[in-house]
């Protein structure tokens, strides 16, 4: 069973009225990263390549809190603290405002016992700007049975 709206904003910091939604909370764009170099993943370790911060654009006659992105494939940090409880998994989806825009958002699962501010895969198929603060996905939780919690390398990243 998926979770209220309410109950999702009591484990995300912040969230304002206007997040809370039905049935999740959204999540807003915080950084937006290049990735520099190639990553590994072996079946003991793995390693997040090198990344970059893109800077805000200030474009003519517009806000300079915005990201211009062409093509191409970016990591987006989220605005927001999260905190999954235990009993629950989380799943962050896009908002359908970014596949009207012709970008999509890849996220993965997100288990009970996780807090920190996450990040997905924001795939550009057509240039867009996204203002920072914009919100971009909707997290939402559902029950789940689990005999631990989250204790992994992520656990408290960007905090």
């Amino acid at each position: 069973m998926f979770r209220s709206g309410a109950f999702v904003a009591e484990h995300v910091s912040p969230a304002i009225d206007e997040q809370v939604q039905p049935n999740g909370v959204d999540l807003t764009v915080d950084v937006v990263f290049d990735q520099l170099e190639p990553g590994r993943i072996t079946r003991d370790d793995k390693e997040i390549g090198d990344r970059v911060a893109r800077p805000l654009e200030e474009l003519e006659r517009k806000d300079p809190d915005k990201y211009y992105l062409p093509v191409g494939s970016y990591i987006v940090r989220y605005g927001e603290r999260i905190r999954i409880p235990e009993g629950h998994v989380g799943f962050v989806y896009p908002r359908s405002s970014l596949m009207r825009n012709s970008c999509m958002l890849n996220t993965a699962v997100w288990d009970a016992g996780y807090e920190g501010r996450g990040e997905g895969l924001l795939q550009v198929h057509h240039d867009v700007e996204l203002e920072r603060g914009a919100r971009i996905a909707q997290l939402v939780f559902a029950q789940a049975d689990h005999a631990e919690t989250y204790d992994g390398s992520y656990q408290g990243e960007h905090l």
